[in-house]
């Protein structure tokens, strides 16, 4: 896959490299800088380059770049994601990744990057394997002649170590939705998306199965990407962990889960949704120098569902001042430092409505003066809430069964749903 990975700084400047084939000649890592440049200007966005047969895939990070420089013709993609996961990794390990901590623990890195990947193919990913045998402390390696892998390296069940116990075995599974979301200012939606992921806490002793059972009306269809309701499946990753041949055959999700938490499955799905909580916003501009903001804000869920820690944030001038509200509940803050007012809800009830109206004094603002309409126009509504026990896909758990043949214990799950804001749920004001 990758010939080499190279640490850089934000200007290009390699602080660390690790060459796995050598067959790319290093003048061609000078290059990257002025090809990122030139990249940048002609706004191009993915994180690919191809120059005179060479390769270059990279992600940044805070105030780094990581790059994988190939020759071959390989999936860009599965690269992206095996950076990434040096990334986790190592913030796992030296917890701020930044320029300094790299130049630091440079030896714990080139052993972490020979574990992770041999002759350009990624090897052991996992963390919580890696810190077996490779420590914070290097002298501690040669302390205790950890010469050979731990049994989770060379099993086939990679992911799990044998001999786990539990006093009380549990399970926890979460279905977390979170809503994407552009409304104009007409109320019409623009865009809508659900993406879901199915989360594991897996408290289990021994070696246990897992079969996880899934209502009809969730988001896997024998045929295809779509089902009946006309729900289409975009995208779906699962862990390693799951049996992909069961699933392909019998759509069944079975799997020897690890220890802890772990993301089980991801999902996205790409339907027409109306605004769970939706806002309506209007402003005014007056003569007399002030600003009138009226805002309507109404729960569109059931009304045995309840809507939780609900945030609107309206965006405001920033030179606007003497804030006057009046509002039938929930409670305002204006945020001067981020020209915003904020309207909190602890609970919304599903059905419910509520108004607010607001005053500010706009000192720069005349009659002819249209900045603060532009500020309205250019900076959406952000609506931030979480509600339990819903999803919007109609996804359930019918079952999650569990058995460890050895040890033959009961265990019995708990299941939560939850559906929130994502960070692309914005409303557009009038």
């Amino acid at each position: 896959m990758a010939s080499s990975i190279h640490f850089l700084d934000v200007k290009g400047k390699p602080l660390l490299s690790r060459d796995y084939k050598g067959d790319i000649p290093s003048t061609m890592l000078d290059r990257f800088p002025l090809l990122l440049l030139e990249n940048e200007e002609a706004n191009m966005m993915q994180p690919f380059i191809h120059h005179q047969g060479v390769n270059f895939v990279y992600i940044s990070h805070k105030n780094l770049y990581l790059l994988a420089m190939t020759k071959k013709n390989d999936n860009v993609m599965q690269i992206v994601i095996f950076l990434q996961k040096v990334i986790e990794v190592l913030t796992e390990y030296v917890k701020q990744l930044e320029e300094e901590s790299i130049r630091d623990n440079f030896v714990v890195i080139y052993e972490l990057l020979d574990e992770m990947m041999d002759f350009g193919c990624p090897q052991v990913t996992d963390s919580k394997i890696l810190k077996e045998y490779i420590t914070l402390d290097y002298y501690s390696l040669e302390k205790h002649k950890m010469l050979a892998p731990p049994a989770a390296v060379t099993n086939s069940v990679s992911w799990r170590q044998e001999g786990i116990f539990y006093k009380k075995n549990e399970a926890f599974l979460d279905v977390i939705e979170s809503i994407n979301m552009l409304v104009n200012s007409t109320g019409q939606v623009l865009h809508s998306e659900i993406l879901g992921r199915v989360k594991i806490k897996s408290n289990l002793s021994g070696m246990p199965d897992l079969r996880l059972g899934l209502n009809d009306k969730g988001i896997f269809n024998e045929a295809g990407s779509s089902n009946a309701k006309g729900i289409e499946l975009e995208d779906i990753k699962f862990h390693q962990c799951v049996r992909l041949s069961k699933f392909e055959t019998d759509r069944i999700i079975t799997f020897i889960p690890p220890d802890g938490e772990f993301d089980l499955m991801s999902y996205r799905l790409t339907m027409p949704l109306k605004p769970l909580i939706h806002v309506e916003c209007k402003f005014k501009i007056h003569s007399n120098s002030r600003i009138e903001i009226l805002a309507r804000v109404r729960a569109q869920i059931k009304r045995k569902s309840t809507a939780n820690n609900v945030e609107i944030m309206i965006p405001i001038p920033e030179d606007a001042d003497t804030p006057k509200f009046k509002s039938d509940g929930g409670k305002i803050k204006w945020k001067p430092e981020e020209s915003v007012l904020v309207w909190k809800f602890k609970s919304f009830q599903g059905g419910k409505e509520y108004v607010m109206k607001t005053e500010l004094g706009l000192p720069s603002v005349n009659d002819e003066d249209v900045s603060a309409g532009e500020i309205f126009k250019k900076k959406p509504i952000k609506v931030n809430f979480l509600i339990p026990y819903f999803t919007t896909s109609g996804i359930q758990v019918k079952y999650l069964r569990i058995n460890e043949p050895k040890l033959q214990y009961q265990s019995y799950p708990w299941v939560r749903y939850i559906t929130e804001n994502g960070p692309d749920y914005t409303i557009r004001m009038k």
